[in-house]
């Protein structure tokens, strides 16, 4: 199981947010790519990143500090917030992104996403991110009466190459992360599924791997806080 340390972008700097609201943001360095470094430097085979401001905009606004991280490190990163058209994930794929999620789009037009798995093979997510099992869209502003496993299963034949799937309630709370709901999820669907949303210790990541269906995990506030040692977190999935 891979764990993916996540950079949360707003101001063009690297924040946690409680439960997605933008207004409930705490600051954890005003240097993304320096932070994004430190990860690299601690051994992670990816990164997460999220362009928080862009996710509501509806277009990148973040750009320059994911550019910078691209720039500065190695290991391959994966993008989300704001990636709404097949123009920006080629832009973003052609400066270096391993990876982009799509979210919004997913529910908005589904096809596009197709198109975009067909065009870029392995280089194209979904995101999911859900509330009470519905899907939430536009930086989690909206709920729809989207069910999450029916907009997974929706993508099985469309060759994305993972879906990310974020329950918004455990975001940030560090009340652990919704294992159930995403080894569900994971049982449902042929798609490789990367869980995110409450992270929050060792014992989290160890019951998400102990699944054997859960292809990654995200964690944020829990690796800034010191609740989680990325280190050592990555050499205890490893074994």
């Amino acid at each position: 199981m891979i764990l993916y340390p996540a950079i949360d972008l707003k101001d063009g700097q690297a924040v946690r947010l409680v439960h997605g609201d933008m207004d409930q943001s705490t600051v954890f360095n005003d240097d993304p790519a320096a932070q994004a470094r430190a990860f690299v430097e601690a051994g992670c085979e990816w990164l997460h990143l999220v362009d928080l401001n862009g996710a509501f905009a509806g277009a990148p606004v973040n750009a320059a500090p994911v550019e910078a991280i691209l720039k500065s490190c190695k290991v391959p990163a994966q993008l989300g917030g704001g990636i709404r058209d097949i123009a920006t994930i080629e832009a973003w794929l052609d400066k270096g992104l391993a990876r982009v999620i799509l979210g919004t789009i997913a529910v908005e037009n589904p096809d596009l996403v197709r198109e975009a798995a067909r065009k870029f093979p392995n280089q194209v997510a979904v995101g999911i991110d859900a509330r009470n099992g519905r899907v939430a869209t536009k930086g989690w502003a909206e709920e729809t009466d989207v069910m999450v496993t029916d907009l997974a299963k929706s993508f099985e034949d469309a060759g994305v190459a993972a879906i990310i799937y974020t329950d918004i309630l455990r975001d940030g709370a560090m009340g652990g992360p919704n294992i159930e709901a995403t080894e569900a999820l994971a049982r449902a669907v042929s798609i490789p599924v990367i869980a995110s949303g409450g992270v929050s210790s060792m014992a989290d990541l160890t019951a998400l791997k102990a699944t054997n269906v859960i292809a990654g995990a995200i964690s944020g506030r829990a690796l800034y806080d010191g609740a989680i040692d990325l280190g050592e977190a990555l050499k205890t999935l490893r074994s």
